[in-house]
């Protein structure tokens, strides 16, 4: 009995001596093995059942995948002068968990100093740049006013005194850095400052950026007067668009009409020259036809009328009628 109870109580020692003698270490996950506090050997970064001293080393993991810190909103002066609240978000992860640990400990302790260093680069940089720099991208918006000036120029829509695309170009300012260039240096420069700290900065990424409230109603209101008057330039030039167009068609109407009438007059005068040369013909082959016909013209336009004659029996006017009785 006394056996079976240290063979059991052996077999408990052994396994609690191989359980504090290995450890495991997942994929996502490196580790350093500490003794006494001081870093054993390299950092441990392949996944699998390791071995330690059991009792006397102690493993301390860090995160092998891609994490995310996100900063605080803060106020930065640009280049031109204009004060404005800048978000920023950055990915990283730890590439070299030994430096990671001299310098930093921890990832609590490495969020705060990041945040010191991040903030610092993006405000110099910020604010070595105008507002416009880090607001667009591209200066995409000009190609597309520069395109549909050329159109407008090709359809004979605009002349030489319509200035409204121009004042929109000259309204647009150019960029020459932009927003994912600005980026691109933020991260360039705290690549550089926390690879000693074991940090690899993938990329920092400005979030947001807006104007302080006390001048964004003030900024809305200049934009939308500006618009407004550059609408007003556009509707008024489109006025003098449509005038042109009217008067073009309008011209073009009265030839039309002026051409139709000339066209129709001779027309008419060749069929009232046939008709008067065949009207002639057949009066002058039989006179007595031609005397006829006037008689009861003039029969026509006497009696219209009047209901009341007086002649003398004798009258020519009546001999028609006399005939017919």
């Amino acid at each position: 009995m006394v056996k079976n109870i240290l063979s059991l109580i052996s077999i408990v020692v052994l396994l609690f001596l191989l359980d504090s003698s290995t450890f495991t270490l997942p994929e996502y996950q490196q580790a350093l093995i500490l003794q006494f506090g001081k870093v054993q050997g390299d950092p441990v970064t392949r996944a699998g059942l390791h071995w330690k001293v059991p009792f006397v080393q102690e493993v301390r993991y860090f995160d092998k995948r891609i994490l995310q810190w996100d900063g605080e909103r803060g106020e930065i002066p640009t280049k031109d002068k204009k004060f404005i609240w800048v978000d920023t978000t950055a990915r990283w992860r730890i590439h070299d968990a030994l430096l990671f640990y001299k310098a930093v400990r921890d990832i609590p302790n490495a969020i705060l100093r990041m945040g010191t260093i991040l903030d610092g680069v993006t405000k110099d940089t910020v604010s070595s740049f105008n507002l416009i720099e880090a607001v667009r991208n591209s200066n995409n918006i000009l190609e597309d006013i520069r395109h549909n000036r050329s159109e407008a120029e090709k359809r004979q829509l605009s002349d030489s005194s319509d200035t409204t695309m121009d004042e929109l170009t000259t309204d647009v300012e150019s960029i020459q850095t932009g927003r994912e260039k600005l980026s691109e240096l933020i991260s360039s420069r705290a690549r550089r400052e926390l690879e000693s700290f074991g940090i690899a900065i993938i990329d920092v990424q400005l979030r947001s950026i807006a104007y302080k409230e006390v001048v964004e109603q003030k900024v809305y209101h200049r934009m939308i007067s500006e618009r407004e008057k550059i609408a007003t330039k556009i509707r008024s030039s489109g006025k003098g668009e449509e005038a042109k167009i009217v008067g073009q068609l309008n011209l073009k109407l009265k030839q039309i009409e002026s051409e139709a009438y000339r066209k129709a007059q001779t027309i008419k005068g060749r069929a009232e020259a046939e008709a008067a040369e065949i009207f002639a013909g057949a009066l002058k082959a039989d006179p007595a036809y031609f005397e006829f016909i006037k008689t009861l013209d003039a029969y026509k336009k006497t009696l219209k009328d009047r209901g009341e004659f007086i002649l003398s029996t004798d009258n020519a006017f009546l001999k028609l009628l006399k005939r017919g009785g």
